[in-house]
Parts: structure tokens; C-alpha cells; sequence
């Protein structure tokens, strides 16, 4: 999830860094589906979130290790972006990691809570990697492709375009959609920027 390889990842990325809940959806044994909202840290790899050791989630993850996320503003024109991961049960260091403590110590304290009591009640970790992004948004603008394409626009050059197929290169409303296509006509540092090999990121 290399924020410069295109648009995509660099939109999902900026939803990884700046929102508070992800909702985490993984398979019961019995195929049923479970999902809830959890606090998690991004380390620009992987996903981590904290649980108790017998909860639902864990269960899931230790049967079948696939999960998906949702994180975002769908109160915003469904401004939110979908995540499929791999996940795993990993051991934690005694303690709360210190991504946890820097971003949510003061909701833990107004919990109640010292962060050794939030550390000890969920001291089980969910390591999630993930394997594909996929875009969704509504009818208008979303705010977070305009920031997602100034982030792109500033760093290296790089493309949303792919490979031409049989001859033909594909549209751009075509690979993320008409509504995103048409905020993006006006963005003009996004011109001219050249072609990367396509990577496990699909819109």
C-alpha cells in the first residue's frame, strides 16, 4: 500500500492515517459473516488491531485468516474506501503499543481506563495486510480523491492509466469511475505523468 504507486492506494492510504474506526468484516466457522467497528493503527504495512482473546473476530481470524475493511465517511457521498486483507494473530509486546497510546490515549482515559487496564483487557493482536483495494464512492467529488491526487501529484510522477489492452488504453472513467473521472479533468499537475507496471491494486 505504497501511497505513490497510483490514485487508488494513495486515496485508501490517507483514509489509513487519518480515520478513527475501521469496520473490520471476517467469516464465522459456520460461514456466517461478522462484522464491528474497532480502533487500529497503520504502520504504512500493516493494519493492527487490538481485541479480547475470545472474541468473535479472533475466532473467525484463527478459522480463516481472509478479512475485509471499510473506513471512511459514508455520510459524505459514500466517500469511504474497502480494503481485502490477510489476516493473522500475532503476539504483542506487555503493554499498549505506542501507535495505540499516541492515538487513542486521551479516549482511553476518558474511558476510565489507564492504558495498562485497555492494554490488559485487549491484549490480543490482529495483524491485517493488505492484498487489494477496491473504490467506491458516490455521485459527487469526493474530498478524499482530491487529496488523494494532490499526495500523488506532489510526490514522484507516476500513472492511473494501465497498460493498453488489445491495442486500446483504457478511459480513466473506465478504471475509477465517472464520478471521480470528472472531479479530476480540472486537477492539471495529474497530466502528463508516466505509465507504472500494474500492481495487486484494483479500483
Amino acid at each position: 500500500m505504497d501511497p505513490h504507486t497510483d490514485l487508488a492506494t494513495a486515496r485508501l492510504t490517507g483514509f489509513l492515517e487519518t480515520e478513527p474506526v475501521v469496520w473490520l468484516s471476517t467469516v464465522c466457522p459456520d460461514g456466517r459473516p461478522h462484522l464491528v467497528p474497532v480502533w487500529f493503527s497503520w504502520d504504512g504495512e500493516a493494519i493492527t488491531i487490538l481485541s479480547k482473546p475470545g472474541a468473535q473476530k479472533v475466532r473467525n481470524i484463527r478459522a480463516h485468516g481472509s478479512a475485509m475493511l471499510a473506513l471512511g465517511d459514508a455520510e459524505d457521498d459514500f466517500d469511504v474506501g474497502l480494503i481485502e486483507a490477510r489476516a493473522e494473530l500475532v503476539d504483542t509486546p506487555s503493554g499498549l503499543p505506542a501507535e495505540f497510546a499516541a492515538k487513542y490515549g486521551s479516549r482511553i482515559s476518558a474511558l476510565g481506563l489507564s492504558l495498562d487496564q485497555f492494554a490488559a483487557t485487549y491484549p490480543q493482536a490482529i495483524r491485517l495486510v493488505p492484498t487489494r483495494a477496491l473504490g467506491w464512492h458516490g455521485r459527487t467529488q469526493s474530498a478524499s480523491i482530491v487529496v488523494a491526487a494532490r499526495r500523488v501529484a506532489e510526490s514522484r510522477p507516476v500513472s492511473i492509466s494501465e497498460e493498453p489492452v488489445d491495442g486500446r488504453r483504457p478511459a480513466l472513467r473506465d478504471r475509477i469511475g465517472e464520478p471521480l473521472s470528472r472531479g479530476l479533468r480540472g486537477l492539471r499537475p495529474l497530466r502528463g505523468l508516466r505509465p507504472l507496471p500494474r500492481v495487486g491494486v484494483a479500483i
